[in-house]
């Protein structure tokens, strides 16, 4: 099976030299700017968000978009382009990522900073009133798309423009890349522990509990866990582009044929299955009748703006999915998976740290090896595994400086070179059959400084008492944040970045709704026994280096003493993640007998997990064995 799903995942990612030069997008604005100023458009503002049609973390080539007319990849930001100015907003973890590739045409702004509003502000505040915004309707989110147009409509008449032909896309002309055909595949029951039958019958229940007619399913993940189908239509992502409607009578696929085996096709049996843009249409002539029944049909947060237009704003119920819950509490199959694939990834891991030591110290390694070779080695040793398909996202291999840019990617060509005088930081994960994995490891071949070994210490003890938190059922991860803070708080530091989220099971390594962050949106969602989470808080200085350490745990229940929440009972973190921290990074001066005993205790079991399945006096045998003993 692994070698039948191989192929889409097999892509290299590290080719390009993208980080050396900015992108000239002169021409490229040009062109969009002739084309809002035309009588058929007539907008004259412009929006390009990093999201495709199902509100995507990440997308397809063909979907770029905002990479393509501004030069700059990272995952997350929104160009905003005027008749003379072309803005580009991004997070703290891009604000360096985004500075090297963009050219001087863009202006960065650099969101949660002081002064700084947001894209949204931004249009309903810095331009004049009046102005005609234009956007595709198929990339914004309803709930954003509905409280934007309002917005703008009562600040001087101004209008959002729901815009049918996308602008970059003409823009890119020939060159933009084809819409993916691979293949959906069936997730089958040893994986996937309940039944997609079964799954489909408990959304209707969840339908009846809100009263309403039906649910429109518009994230790529949800289509793919409630099918039991996964595909491979975006890098790292095993998803496919599809939309579903359920009805108290009947479930609808949308999707194209081109994507459907004869296998497939059996396991949709009973299921309507109907071609992707088909929804569209088939919105708009269910209509009327919601009209009629006056009842509402559900749809998630991720659906777009084009959607409710097609079916109507007082027609549709924007909220959280009720299979965005469902999806994150994982069954006993699937939790067992997860432990299983976290243990292989260690082996892999294990065998990467020990090869990678032995070549930058003994074999002419240092200042030789780049950032993308050892990345593409990571990749090699992970593929030998069981039930590995490929990678959960592109690795971040990156040494000194780079090690600071929070979600770096290395492009061969303008990749450093590793050297042991430096930190090195390696954010990866895997895709396998029975699970998704996400690990960063920090460390220093040769002798760190004493302020590193400082910063690395405090971020670790705040990883140890995020991991030790015991706290009551439904506590938000909001609530727990600082937790991983308060060490570095203590010293007047702090990252940039949520410090834990969601892992899917076979699917998007990003999954919610749960999460632990500063961010209000996680004060709104409980942890529940079942959830996973990572912990990874970090440190980085612009320039010099960067740390970061993450676990995978999972969210298991904890017997008390006493139980003062009635019944609820209290959870804590299990890590299911399978790999050493390095001891030369910390200062044992700065640590706790209780952070002591942690470590230890998380070495030893890594230890009992791993040792088994390397190979007895190998390198990396012999790396994890030196690097699991006692501090």
């Amino acid at each position: 099976m692994t070698t039948l799903f191989a192929p889409p995942y097999s892509k290299k990612h590290y080719a390009t030299d993208e980080m050396a030069s900015p992108v000239n997008t002169t021409d490229r604005l040009k062109h969009l700017r002739e084309l809002m100023a035309s009588s058929k458009y007539n907008v004259a503002a412009y929006v390009v968000p990093s999201e495709d049609a199902h509100q995507s973390e990440y997308v397809a080539a063909c979907d770029e978009r905002r990479a393509f007319i501004s030069g700059f990849d990272g995952s997350a930001g929104c160009a905003v382009i005027t008749m003379d100015k072309a803005s580009m907003f991004t997070d703290g973890r891009y604000f360096l990522q985004a500075s090297k590739q963009m050219d001087a045409n863009w202006t960065l702004m650099k969101c949660g900073t002081p002064g700084v509003p947001t894209w949204q502000e931004y249009l309903t505040n810095h331009l004049p009133a009046g102005t005609r915004v234009g956007i595709d309707s198929t990339l914004l989110a309803a709930a954003e798309g509905g409280r934007l147009s309002a917005a703008l409509k009562s600040r001087g008449g101004g209008d959002l423009v729901a815009i049918e032909d996308n602008l970059v896309d003409i823009v890119w002309g020939s060159q933009r890349p084809a819409r993916p055909e691979d293949k959906a595949f069936i997730q089958p029951m040893e994986y996937a522990g309940e039944s997609h039958t079964s799954k489909i019958a408990r959304v209707r229940e969840q339908i009846e509990k809100e009263g309403a007619e039906g649910l429109i399913v518009a994230a790529l993940d949800e289509v793919a866990w409630l099918f039991n189908l996964r595909g491979s239509d975006i890098d790292f992502n095993p998803v496919f582009f599809a939309y579903a409607v359920i009805a108290k009578d009947k479930a609808t696929l949308y999707i194209d044929d081109v994507k459907l085996t004869d296998a497939v096709r059996q396991h949709l049996s009973g299921i309507v299955v109907r071609p992707y843009g088909e929804i569209f249409g088939e919105l708009s002539l269910l209509s009327a009748s919601l009209v009629q029944s006056k009842r509402q049909v559900l749809a998630g947060q991720t659906a777009s703006w084009a959607l409710v237009q097609a079916l109507g704003a007082e027609n549709i119920n924007i909220a959280q999915s009720p299979i965005t819950r469902l999806k994150a509490l994982k069954n006993a199959v699937e939790l067992q998976g997860m432990r299983q694939c976290h243990i292989r990834d260690g082996v892999a891991m294990a065998n990467y740290f020990g090869w990678l030591e032995d070549q930058l110290l003994n074999q002419d390694g240092n200042l030789r090896l780049s950032e993308v070779d050892a990345a593409d080695k990571l990749e090699e040793f992970r593929r030998a595994q069981e039930h590995c398909v490929g990678l959960s996202f592109a690795t971040i291999s990156s040494v000194g400086a780079n090690g600071a840019i929070i979600h770096y990617s290395p492009k061969r060509g303008s990749d450093a070179l590793l050297d042991v005088t430096q930190m090195y930081l390696c954010d990866s994960g895997g895709q396998y059959l029975d699970g998704t994995t996400d690990v960063t490891r920090t460390y220093h071949f040769g002798q760190p400084t004493d302020w590193q070994r400082e910063c690395f210490t405090r971020v670790l003890k705040g990883h140890i008492a995020l991991d030790r938190a015991v706290f009551p059922s439904g506590t938000s991860g909001y609530g727990l944040d600082p937790l991983a803070r308060l060490p570095l708080w203590e010293l007047g530091l702090d990252f940039r970045h949520g410090t834990g989220h969601g892992v899917g099971s076979f699917l998007n390594v990003h999954e919610g709704p749960q999460g632990v962050s500063m961010r209000k949106t996680t004060v709104d969602t409980g942890f529940s026994a079942g959830m996973t989470i990572t912990n990874e808080p970090g440190y980085y200085e612009d320039g010099e280096f960067g740390i970061r350490i993450e676990n995978t745990c999972l969210v298991v229940k904890v017997d008390t003493k006493f139980d003062y929440t009635g019944g609820a009972g209290y959870l804590t973190f299990d890590p299911v993640t399978m790999v050493p921290i390095q001891k030369k990074l910390i200062k044992p001066e700065l640590f706790t007998e209780v952070e002591r005993k942690w470590l230890d205790e998380y070495h030893q079991t890594v230890w009992d997990n791993v040792s088994p399945r390397l190979e007895k006096g190998g390198l990396g045998y012999e790396w994890l064995k030196r690097e699991t003993s006692a501090l």
